[in-house]
């Protein structure tokens, strides 16, 4: 236990102490739009998926390697925040907001990995659950942002979500657990095409309805809730 604690937990700490400096670095250098940064962050966050679960053997080693690891970055970020610049930097649309955003991350993280790799012995369910969510929430930000006409009104939407940064976050939640299901394949490509198609349409919805920046947590958990049931019945 304890060698594979350390050399996982070793590992993901170079992942976060290359990205996070080097994507600082381009800013640095390079006019990056707010939201395309602010999604470089999360992309750098959702990525370290795959070394939670191929970077460790056992599951409960994963799982509390990732809350190990939100229990040092909350003291580092706490300090952080109080240095001037910093909300600026990382582009805060409110204070506590990168800090919040992580421990919700890693905890989404440890719950996947317990329900997912530990419970039914099924890795790729914890990867399909988190790109469902990273990369189409990405996809709904930069393309909303960008292309939004058609604002999504309602009394439990909040902010301006559009529909063209909804389907954004469908296509490619879409493509995102279609790939990693046939990756992990052992039936035809086209059986898992509407298990894809779902996940990505409730990811779509439940990110839409989403408030106060959860959907960090409810996307992936929607979408292991939906393709968990989905793979059973196929079967899989």
């Amino acid at each position: 236990m304890g060698l594979e604690f350390i050399t996982g937990f070793g590992i993901i700490l170079g992942y976060f102490a290359v990205c996070a400096p080097g994507a600082l670095l381009i800013r640095r250098f390079v006019a990056l739009p707010s939201e395309v940064f602010r999604k470089t962050l999360h992309t750098i966050a959702l990525c370290s998926i795959l070394i939670w679960v191929y970077a460790f053997e056992t599951w409960w080693i994963s799982a509390l390697a990732a809350a190990a690891f939100a229990a040092l970055v909350f003291p580092f970020l706490w300090f952080a925040e109080r240095l001037p610049g910093y909300s600026q930097l990382l582009t805060e649309r409110k204070k506590g907001e990168v800090k919040n955003s992580l421990i919700v991350v890693f905890f989404m993280f440890a719950v996947l990995i317990c329900v997912c790799w530990g419970w039914l012995g099924k890795k790729y369910l914890v990867i399909a659950s988190v790109f469902a969510w990273g990369f189409g929430d990405a996809a709904a930000a930069l393309v909303g942002k960008r292309f939004g006409r058609h604002h999504i009104k309602g009394k439990l939407v909040e902010g301006q979500k559009s529909l063209e940064g909804t389907l954004a976050m469908f296509a490619v939640s879409f493509i995102s657990v279609l790939i990693v299901l046939l990756i992990n394949s052992s039936i035809q490509w086209y059986g898992y095409v509407p298990v894809a198609a779902v996940t990505a349409a409730v990811s779509a919805v439940v990110e839409l309805y989403t408030r106060g920046g959860m959907d960090t947590l409810t996307c992936p958990l929607a979408a292991a809730a939906v393709m968990i049931p989905l793979i059973y019945a196929l079967g899989v």
